[in-house]
């Protein structure tokens, strides 16, 4: 038997088919209970401590988890199919789906990994007048608090916390390793009497600190500062934001878990090759500033990085790739989702995906208080919405699902959604994916409910591999009878096209190209293109000395993409000596027309040849020619002892 499912119709408000349940999924439901959380709350405790439980009820799961530490056991598992399923306007009809998020749910999914960040409790606190004073003597007794002081009112004697002054320059890094650059740095005098002093002023003064509270009322020191842990902001003008402030300020002490959400490989880097620069996708779309040049590739600070994914959605090259889950869980869970509803009976699921947070809220609000979600919707939860790119929208559209809704966030970046989506649509011939920007429950009910789902891929396909040929598997699917799909600007996919006028055939976009889509024929002189490992970054077209080289976005669906194909090629010419072929013989031609007579080197005829010459051959002409630049010249005559007597005659000779 798989895992105890226990079911709740929650006092007869939904309706539930535990028996489809078991049908389609691996789960072992139980009967329907009405009220788990009440009157059968002992039907509860003994499925919980015979282990390997799941409950339908995500409302109540903070008692649930009370009840199973109260039984010394760990705690169940939690699944929701009455907000996100049972309770709405098509309730009756949403069997089908309460299966399909029950599987979801049932899916081994990787932890995510993390890294300890510690935070001893050292705190700069950055402002002017009373209020950063005040701040500082509610923190000092469980902080070790040092105060910026950014005018020069007076100071309190209250030494429980420094004070110093000056300005920030500069403020890098996050919760438990800041680095606060400071101009005008003056620290307090603590002797004398009166009124205490300050030291001169300094510029460049370094500080570091656990975490950061800017009361200043300025415009914030880091890029996205909402997503910058330890880094508190508040207006000073506003009581309430300071107070809210200070007290997450003192709960920041201690071993906290930091999320890796992004893995890099640095080899697949597509950034730049001889300080030429291609893709800066990531770099333009961080808003943390995570993300920084390292010569050709980008290093990513995982302190700094916020999670949100934008950057692995945009990634051509798979470099970056989000780890929090890996997009390997992400497509499980589509496949899971779809295959078990159309086990279940339902034939065109449509996929809603929202953030963990305000999408999540959005249904259950939906669902209480207005018409719920559409039997045929099925919602997708992301800790990161951003991160769910054109590959992820692709796969849902090939494993079954008839369209894709994404559900913005109030604080979600606009940019990568619009443009992920933008691409899906092309991919997929135009229609199937949309934005949702709203914030009224009723209203995304109402948009739902009015939409015509288009009909779904007739051969669902499996997800698997890298994103790029997830995206391209899908494509296939989705358009079977295209062949070139022409893609937006900024597309990962297109083609290479070359003006073989202009071309010269010098080869320094092969040597350069990061991900060996561009080639050369060792024995012929050709220009040869791969469409399909073609990540547009634009290196070639920076590099060509000829500006012969553009780039074309689009997806080719054809087997040509994954063959070499010549985009330009010449005659080789062959040496006037020997007749090997080397270069290509219109650049020899016109070079010979250029120098041969023109130029210092090659003023003769005799020197005018060795242009024509390959490089054997060129080497002897010059060993054997009247000015060989390799004679060492005649060899020295040793001087003897007659040579010295010529030239001092034995007569003239004193000692003898």
């Amino acid at each position: 038997m798989g895992t105890r499912l226990l079911l709740c119709d929650c006092l007869g408000s939904q309706t539930v088919d535990a028996a489809a349940i078991g049908d389609v999924t691996s789960l072992d439901p139980s009967k329907v209970y009405t009220n788990l959380c009440g009157t059968q709350t002992e039907a509860a405790a003994k499925a919980i401590e015979a282990g390997d439980v799941m409950i339908a009820c995500t409302q109540e799961s903070a008692f649930f988890e009370m009840l199973a530490e109260e039984l010394g056991v760990d705690a169940p598992g939690f699944v929701d199919i009455r907000d996100r399923a049972g309770w709405s306007d098509q309730g009756a009809k949403a069997g089908p789906k309460q299966a399909a998020l029950a599987a979801e749910a049932a899916l081994s999914l990787p932890a995510p990994k993390v890294v300890d960040v510690v935070s001893e409790g050292t705190c700069l606190i950055v402002g002017s007048g009373e209020t950063v004073f005040a701040a500082a003597a509610q923190l000092c007794d469980t902080l070790a608090v040092t105060v910026l002081q950014t005018d020069t009112s007076d100071v309190p004697l209250d030494r429980r916390f420094d004070v110093v002054r000056g300005r920030v320059r500069n403020l890098n890094g996050a919760l438990g390793q800041f680095e606060v650059r400071i101009d005008g740095f003056s620290q307090l005098l603590p002797g004398g009497r009166g009124a205490f002093g300050f030291s001169a002023p300094k510029d460049g003064a370094v500080s570091e600190c656990d975490l950061v509270v800017d009361l200043t009322g300025n415009p914030a020191m880091v890029p996205a500062p909402h997503k910058r842990e330890g880094y508190l902001r508040a207006d000073p003008r506003q009581p309430v934001a300071v107070a809210a402030v200070l007290a997450e300020a003192a709960q920041m002490v201690g071993t906290f878990e930091k999320p890796l959400y992004i893995a890099l490989e640095p080899a697949l880097c597509a950034h730049s090759r001889a300080e030429q620069t291609g893709c800066s996708k990531c770099l333009n779309i961080c808003p943390t500033g995570a993300i920084t040049s390292a010569g050709d590739h980008v290093a990513i600070d995982p302190m700094i990085c916020a999670g949100c994914g934008a950057c692995a959605a945009l990634c051509p090259s798979g470099a970056i790739a989000y780890d929090a889950p890996p997009v390997s869980a992400v497509f499980r869970r589509l496949d899971a989702l779809s295959s078990t509803y159309r086990k279940a009976g339902g034939t065109a699921p449509r996929l809603l995906v929202h953030d963990a947070d305000h999408g999540t809220e959005m249904i259950s609000l939906s669902a209480r208080f207005g018409r719920g979600l559409p039997a045929d919707v099925i919602p997708f939860a992301m800790d990161s919405l951003a991160a769910f790119g054109h590959a992820e929208m692709m796969a849902a559209l090939s494993c079954g699902f008839a369209s894709v809704d994404v559900l913005l966030a109030p604080r979600t970046e606009r940019d990568t959604p619009e443009h992920e989506a933008m691409l899906a649509n092309a991919l997929s011939g135009g229609g199937r994916v949309q934005v949702v920007d709203m914030v009224d429950p009723d209203a995304l009910s109402d948009h739902l409910y009015g939409g015509a789902a288009p009909k779904p891929v007739a051969s669902p396909s499996l997800p698997i591999g890298t994103r790029r040929q997830v995206a391209r598997v899908a494509a296939k699917a989705m358009m079977p009878e295209a062949e070139i799909l022409p893609l937006p600007e900024n597309a990962p996919y297109g083609a290479v096209l070359v003006n073989t006028d202009a071309c010269t055939l010098c080869l320094s976009c092969v040597s350069l190209c990061p991900s060996g889509a561009l080639g050369d024929n060792p024995d012929l002189p050709q220009l040869l293109f791969q469409e399909d490992a073609c990540l547009q970054c634009g290196i070639c077209a920076t590099i060509c000395p000829e500006t012969a080289i553009t780039l074309e976005p689009r997806m080719n669906l054809t087997d040509a993409a994954f063959s070499q194909v010549v985009l330009n090629e010449e005659e080789p010419f062959a040496c006037i000596e020997c007749g090997a072929l080397f270069g290509v013989k219109s650049t020899i031609e016109k070079i010979t027309e250029k120098l041969a007579g023109k130029h210092s080197m090659f003023a003769t005829s005799d020197a005018a040849k060795m242009i024509q010459m390959c490089d054997n051959c060129r080497i002897q002409a010059q060993y054997h020619s009247k000015n060989n630049p390799f004679a060492l010249g005649e060899p020295r005559i040793p001087r003897t002892t007659d040579d010295y007597l010529k030239e001092t005659p034995y007569s003239k000779r004193k000692d003898h």
